[in-house]
């Protein structure tokens, strides 16, 4: 999972420090798994009454140069590799000691590990998630690169007063909302857990009474984006994550949202079609959909802005599984496509159910 997960979702996951029997094994056999056994079945209840949520992974971490990990083994955990060697010192700081633990793993709820992977929980997990995003894994070098995009824009700020300059909070919202950030408070609440390198990396000035580089408050953030092209803002970011890594854009989904809070002249909220990476989960273009209109349009201004690799896959629901749409991507964009085929094409679905095995149709 991505760091934002892992700082969002641990607390659906509980740790065995220590588990240490003094008896004789011989005097007391299998004692160790049952007690683990009988423990791990009335877990998730006492943690539900007490928390209000369940439990979906057990772990525990074990020095195989002195245990042999039996009673995990004996209890249904798995073993599924080793440790990078650091321990712990302090939230989000570790230091190396060079000696791997095995990790070992026991799914309290079925499919308990493939739920922390998802993208989205499940609804009945989703409110119990933490609203943070988690510690920054970008490098300064990386950053760096991308204030000097944003030093391309014009700031219309007056410049008596500025605290912060501007390609310094564009880059410092970028980054947020690449770590998850839905809000001006999430994005403040992101930066201000970014290291003093990384701050300085991203264009900060020194503060001379704090003695450190400080990041944006909510309201910078807000009066910032409130005067610059929000276009010229999505392309920049796009053209940065392909500098990044040219794989990011292999994979490409297509799909629709709804801003919420974005009530237009009508009072209809505000359509945008949006392009994200399967990779990364990262949206790297949105295009907003016009006014009685769908996002059948809006697909071919989306596509040509962003930087596309070569063959890349483009997904999208069935609404865009439309003849112009694939010559776009396939003799424009050169690339491939995976398009749902439903109903609202009754010619080519009548056509593929003749000439396609049924087990096509079967789901």
């Amino acid at each position: 999972w991505s760091q934002r997960q892992r700082a969002r979702r641990l607390n659906f996951i509980v740790n065995n420090s220590r588990f240490l029997l003094l008896t004789d094994r011989h005097q007391l056999p299998n004692l160790a798994s049952r007690v683990l056994g009988i423990t791990l079945r009335r877990l998730n209840r006492d943690w539900e009454t007490h928390w209000g949520h369940k439990i979906l992974l057990v772990e525990s971490f074990v020095d195989e140069t002195l245990y042999r990990g039996t009673c995990y083994r004996a209890c249904g955990f798995e073993a599924i590799g080793h440790s990078s060697g650091f321990r712990r010192c302090s939230r989000d700081f570790y230091q190396q000691h060079n000696q791997p633990r095995q990790l070992y793993l026991r799914e309290l709820v079925s499919g308990g590990a493939r739920i922390l992977r998802q993208a989205r929980l499940p609804k009945w997990l989703r409110p119990h998630e933490k609203d943070i995003g988690g510690p920054c894994s970008l490098r300064a070098a990386h950053l760096n690169s991308l204030l000097e995009l944003f030093r391309t824009l014009k700031d219309p700020r007056r410049g008596h007063g500025l605290q912060h300059r501007q390609a310094f909070v564009l880059a410092c919202i970028a980054v947020s909302m690449l770590m998850g950030a839905g809000s001006y408070k999430a994005m403040e609440d992101i930066c201000s857990r970014l290291t003093q390198r990384q701050l300085k990396a991203l264009g900060a000035r020194y503060n001379e009474k704090k003695k450190a580089f400080c990041p944006p408050s909510d309201t910078t953030f807000f009066r910032v984006l409130e005067g610059i092209d929000v276009q010229e803002f999505d392309r920049i970011i796009g053209q940065w994550l392909v500098r990044q890594d040219i794989g990011t854009l292999q994979q490409l989904a297509i799909d629709g949202k709804t801003l919420r809070g974005s009530g237009r002249g009508d009072g209809r909220p505000l359509m945008l079609l949006s392009a994200v990476t399967h990779k990364l989960r990262l949206t790297v273009g949105q295009e907003a959909i016009e006014e009685k209109s769908n996002e059948i349009p809006a697909i071919e201004p989306l596509l040509k802005k962003i930087p596309l690799a070569e063959k890349t896959l483009v997904t999208a629901d069935a609404m865009h599984c439309q003849q112009e749409t694939a010559r776009l991507i396939t003799q424009e964009l050169g690339g491939d496509y995976l398009i749902g085929l439903k109903g609202n094409q009754p010619g080519i679905q009548e056509r593929a159910s003749l000439r396609l095995p049924k087990e096509f149709f079967s789901l």
